[in-house]
């Protein structure tokens, strides 16, 4: 379309905006640094699935062959590490205290004799909380340490009074559970986490770049500029604005996918296409989302914290870390509110339980609703683009 001899429409204002965007660091360090850097740093940090060799301290004051066989049965496990063997609790809670140690296994005194007369003595051990993922891997392996231990007792106490190793199982284990991990039978921090990490930091991203790229029109002036390259059309504003940014974050999406299912070979059960279309709808929705953040605070100021806000929020409301089913009814209904948790449910069926389609085609509508904000709040932005002055 053409106006007073100048050339308006998609194509110029696409333009324009790769221009700014060539022309401004920020956009490139957002909308590629952040995004890559999060994914080489936490696929990075995470290479070997859990933490391994977690320090912790041994207070042995029964000084046995069998306390020391119990304390290379400990250093032996994975996650745990005997940093030192003390005959003091008072010297492991100072180390505890002063973070040197995430945990203290305690054997009681006598422990030897009591366990073979019988008289049940007690394995003590303590956990740093402030820790929790360290904490809870070595209460984990202490645990299990003290119930094998409890085992082969009761298995040398049996042996002793004539039984066969069949009775004594049946006392000391009438129930044998025969566990199957599935989707991550590896139980690796790192299929879990950073399938959904590293999408979130890029949401992030798309919500911060949206509103800014837009929050800046008012901010400098040129919002009425670009509504007349647009012919005043709002729909064709945003779709020449976003539609570069699109390309990109779809772009750098992609590429996380591959570094996670190609690189890393994390499970991908039903193969590349239902996590390549819930990454393009995520971007869509992201930018959707970030339209929409500063179309109702229409200042950059306002509609980058609301974007900042609601971005970390979906970390915790897409059931990452808590399940949603166990939250409060009103906070499940406010999740669905985040792109992010409904990229997170296909993941979980697509990706690592290899379900059907049919389980997540509402999931993938939902990302496609999001699509609706612009339209709704459009004339809103538009009326700020026209008439609001930015006010430092």
């Amino acid at each position: 379309m053409k106006t007073g001899g100048r050339v308006y429409g998609l194509g110029s204002i696409m333009r324009r905006e790769l221009r700014r965007m060539l022309g401004h660091p920020l956009y490139l360090l957002c909308m590629l640094g952040a995004p890559l850097f999060s994914a080489l740093f936490f696929l990075s940090l995470m290479h070997k699935g859990l933490p391994t060799d977690l320090p912790l301290a041994v207070v042995d004051l029964d000084n046995s062959a069998a306390s020391r066989a119990l304390v290379r049965q400990l250093d032996a496990s994975p996650q745990a590490k005997v940093l030192f063997t003390t005959a003091s609790f008072t010297q492991a809670r100072i180390e505890m205290q002063k973070e040197h140690i995430y945990g203290i296994f305690c054997i009681p005194a006598h422990f030897a004799t009591e366990a073979a007369t019988g008289k049940r003595p007690v394995l003590s051990f303590y956990t740093n909380g402030a820790f929790f993922l360290a904490s809870s891997l070595l209460f984990r392996d202490m645990k299990t340490l003290a119930e094998m231990a409890g085992a082969s007792v009761g298995l040398q106490q049996g042996r002793a009074r004539g039984y066969t190793d069949a009775q004594i199982m049946g006392q000391l284990q009438p129930i044998k559970i025969d566990l199957h991990a599935l989707g991550n039978p590896w139980q690796s921090y790192a299929v879990y986490l950073c399938n959904v990490i590293l999408p979130g930091v890029l949401q992030l991203m798309i919500f911060l770049i949206t509103a800014y790229s837009i929050g800046m029109e008012i901010k400098h002036g040129t919002a009425a500029r670009w509504l007349q390259m647009g012919g005043g059309s709002i729909a064709r504003c945003l779709a020449g604005k976003l539609l570069p940014q699109t390309g990109i974050f779809t772009l750098v999406g992609f590429t996380l996918l591959s570094l996670l299912y190609g690189y890393n070979a994390f499970p991908l059960k039903n193969g590349w296409a239902p996590m390549l279309a819930a990454m393009f709808l995520l971007v869509l929705a992201s930018q959707s989302m970030g339209a929409f953040m500063i179309a109702m605070l229409p200042t950059p100021r306002l509609g980058l914290s609301f974007a900042s806000l609601f971005g970390i929020l979906s970390f915790s409301l897409a059931g990452l870390s808590f399940p949603v089913r166990q939250m409060y009814p009103s906070i499940q209904a406010i999740a669905e509110l985040f792109p992010l948790r409904h990229y997170f449910i296909i993941y979980l069926d697509q990706a690592l339980s290899g379900r059907s389609l049919f389980y997540s085609w509402a999931s993938y509508c939902s990302l496609a609703a999001f699509l609706l904000l612009p339209f709704l709040t459009g004339r809103r932005l538009k009326k700020a683009l026209l008439y609001m002055k930015y006010i430092p």
